[in-house]
């Protein structure tokens, strides 16, 4: 199904190859035939969902005020902004919003999902 320009399967395919990601046991990786394994890196650290989102809507957030300033140049004569600049700038602006939209329509159906289990 195609929600707002994002194809919703590749989200879930997306969310599905993080799980997957987060919950791999780390093994020992040899590098060549008969070479000496090696350990894999330390897990990193535990990361807080608030902190995460918090960092990624501030990402979206940096890109779309980079956006509005470089159009602010532009119109101002600074020719050291280039008009592709400007476009290629707020067209990023737009699919890290339309794709954080996404995410958080993912989350909002996983919570109504969630409080309508029966316990």
């Amino acid at each position: 199904m195609k929600t707002g320009g994002i194809d919703s399967s590749r989200i879930e395919a997306m969310i599905a190859q993080l799980k997957a990601a987060a919950t791999r046991p780390q093994e020992r990786i040899a590098v060549l035939p008969g070479a000496q394994a090696v350990k894999a890196e330390a897990p990193a650290a535990k990361v807080n969902f608030s902190d995460a989102l918090k960092g990624a809507i501030d990402s979206v957030n940096g890109s779309v005020h980079k956006s509005e300033e470089m159009g602010k140049k532009f119109a101002m004569g600074d020719d050291s902004v280039a008009l592709s600049d400007v476009m290629i700038a707020m067209q990023k602006a737009s699919i890290n919003f339309q794709a954080s939209i996404q995410v958080r329509n993912k989350l909002v159906a996983s919570y109504h999902e969630i409080m309508n289990m029966q316990v």
